[in-house]
């Protein structure tokens, strides 16, 4: 599959729609830029609204900003950073208000295919990052230096893998013999040492995931920037996120509960929303993804 086939796969375009709805006039922030499809979606389904988005993977920005930045003008702002430090970004670039905010949590087909260490499929470095400038620990490291106990807490806790007491076991038996360096070591490794031979996907793919969660602190970054997007909410502002696995949606979902009982948004998706029966035709990877959106209250 080439990387343009790739760029298409935004998904849940049209419940993010539904839910952001975009008025003239009004500014909106996509929290996680990406290939710009979602960016694209807004700018496109209100001519006169403007977009500011940001993503803290400057490849991202530099490889699909450009073309929609000659597209839609003025109307389009890219910003490099990371929606965890919202709040800073939101000062250092002067905006005065935020009428909207997206985000997608989900990890892209194209950072997996193209960022070192994210595949299971393909030999390439363990490092995990998402942007090096904002974490330094590889995932390399982490394997290499943390504690047995360490490890299983990880492949538990963010992998939810079953088997995290018999692969942390493993790593740190090999890693004296050979420390961990490339992906296919790894992934070689769980083969070998997982029980359960039978698993739809890779068995390695938990521990990548619970991996790729932890170096990046993705959880810790998500806590902090539901924080800082409804605090830069304009008043009836609405908050739309898109999560793909029950860490982040339960994140998602407590904060949403207990901003509306301390009076300061309005939940307006009582459920989970997930891909249409059509978009899962279409685009298979949508099957994980859920949305949930709320809308800031007017103070009185």
């Amino acid at each position: 599959m080439t990387e343009k086939q790739l760029v298409h796969k935004t998904v849940l375009v049209d419940e993010v729609l539904e839910y952001l709805d975009p008025k003239p006039g009004h500014v909106y922030l996509d929290a996680t830029f990406g290939s710009g499809g979602h960016t694209r979606a807004i700018l496109e389904r209100e001519p006169k609204c403007s977009v500011i988005s940001l993503d803290w993977d400057q490849v991202a920005l530099d490889t699909y900003g450009p073309a929609l930045k000659e597209e839609f003008g003025d109307r389009l702002t890219l910003i490099w950073g990371n929606f965890a430090l919202l709040y800073k970004l939101v000062r250092e670039n002067k905006i005065k208000r935020i009428d909207g905010v997206l985000a997608d949590f989900g990890t892209s087909q194209i950072q997996i295919i193209n960022r070192p260490g994210f595949s299971v499929h393909r030999d390439t470095p363990l490092d995990m990052r998402m942007s090096p400038a904002h974490q330094k620990i590889t995932a390399a490291e982490l394997l290499n230096k943390g504690t047995e106990e360490k490890l299983r807490e990880i492949f538990w806790q963010f992998g939810q893998e079953r088997n995290a007491r018999q692969i942390a076991a493993a790593i740190v038996q090999e890693r004296v013999i050979k420390p961990f360096r490339t992906t296919k070591q790894l992934a070689d490794l769980i083969e070998r040492v997982s029980p359960n031979k039978n698993r739809r996907i890779h068995p390695a793919t938990q521990v990548f995931q619970a991996l790729r969660i932890y170096v990046n602190k993705e959880l810790d970054n998500i806590s902090a920037f539901l924080a800082a997007a409804t605090s830069a909410l304009d008043e009836q502002g609405r908050l739309v996120c898109i999560s793909f696995h029950s860490l982040e949606d339960r994140l998602v979902k407590q904060f949403f509960k207990e901003k509306e009982r301390e009076g300061i948004l309005n939940i307006l998706t009582p459920h989970m929303i997930s891909a249409s029966e059509e978009e899962l035709r279409e685009n298979p990877s949508s099957r994980s993804a859920c949305l949930r959106a709320a809308e800031k209250r007017e103070e009185i």
